[in-house]
């Protein structure tokens, strides 16, 4: 009896083993899925700092990243913000340069058959004046099925409101994505502004109005003076503040949002490392987004998609999902 106790015994410690070896060797699912889309890695471009991914194409192998979302796209071409539109400040940068873009003839004819060589999603950042603007771009994007999603740049000025930010009512919010819903092929993301008294407020919003997805968070309001020339260091006097300084503020907003709403969260603001990044994951968002590192280290995407990796062969983590929303 004891003799066969411990054949038991030892075919059960085999059969463990066999178990934890192929365990081990199968490969961890880096894998997220956001509005029935899957990525193959939680790892994007932040709107603005990546151009259409052609700019970073020589430093940066586009297959390797979860998604490329491009710079933001308007109706017509515009020409942006007077010069000087970026300056540099403890922590990150400070930049107003108004959106410029060559307008969505040219993106349709240049940049989306470029990215299609590429085995990576692609997100189009749409920006506009008005929300006809906006349904505009959305109804072109329409016919490419090659555009995943769509990123709703809601920090552009509402010219008929008094160039007040379409992202900072909440009245406006839920206008503007209830009708670009109307009109949308592919699910959308509403891209949420910091600078708001109450950032729960405004995803609740978006989210009543059918947003599939939300991005957080823009930058961040700021100014420069140049003392020894004492004039302003932008020509718009303010801009957005983005880099390191800013991931705090946007930790804890992603934190706020994901306890808010049930619809998935792409968080953003001063991600400079895979730690970082494993941040945002934690507080409750299911991607992240680069962007002023971009400007630092062009091969930060690359490092980061690598370094999640380690972190999860580190600590046994076998599917990122389980860090999403894990934080204690």
């Amino acid at each position: 009896m004891r003799q066969g106790q411990e054949t038991l015994t030892g075919n059960r410690d085999r059969e463990e083993k066999a178990l934890a070896k192929a365990r081990k060797e199968e490969p961890m699912n880096t894998r997220i899925t956001i509005a029935g889309v899957e990525f193959k890695n939680p790892v994007m471009t932040a709107s603005g700092t990546f151009g259409s991914g052609m700019e970073y194409s020589e430093f940066v192998d586009l297959n390797r990243l979860g998604a490329v979302v491009t710079k933001g796209v308007a109706n017509v071409p515009w020409s942006g913000n007077p010069t000087p539109r970026i300056a540099e400040v403890y922590g990150g940068m400070l930049n107003a340069i108004g959106l410029q873009n060559p307008g969505i003839d040219v993106f349709c004819s240049r940049d989306i058959p470029f990215l299609e060589q590429f085995d990576t999603r692609i997100i189009v950042n749409v920006c506009g004046k008005t929300v006809e603007d906006y349904v505009e771009v959305v109804e072109r994007l329409g016919d490419y099925a090659s555009v995943s999603m769509l990123e709703i740049n809601v920090s552009c000025p509402n010219v008929k409101e008094g160039a007040i930010a379409f992202g900072q009512k909440a009245d406006a919010l839920y206008h503007i994505t209830e009708e670009i819903k109307k009109h949308a092929k592919q699910p959308i993301i509403m891209k949420l502004s910091p600078n708001v008294t109450d950032i729960t407020e405004m995803a609740r919003a978006a989210e009543a109005a059918g947003a599939d997805a939300l991005s957080l968070i823009n930058t961040i309001t700021g100014m420069k003076i140049d003392i020894h020339r004492r004039t302003f260091a932008l020509a718009n006097k303010t801009g957005g503040l983005s880099g390191p300084a800013i991931k705090p503020i946007a930790v804890r907003m992603v934190y706020q949002t994901a306890q808010a709403v049930k619809i998935p969260i792409i968080g953003m603001g001063g991600i400079a490392t895979a730690e970082d990044a494993i941040e945002f994951l934690l507080a409750g968002a299911c991607a992240v987004s680069i962007g002023a590192m971009n400007f630092v280290n062009p091969y930060t995407t690359e490092e980061v998609v690598a370094g999640i990796e380690a972190y999860m062969d580190r600590y046994g983590v076998e599917d990122i999902n389980d860090l999403i929303g894990a934080v204690k």
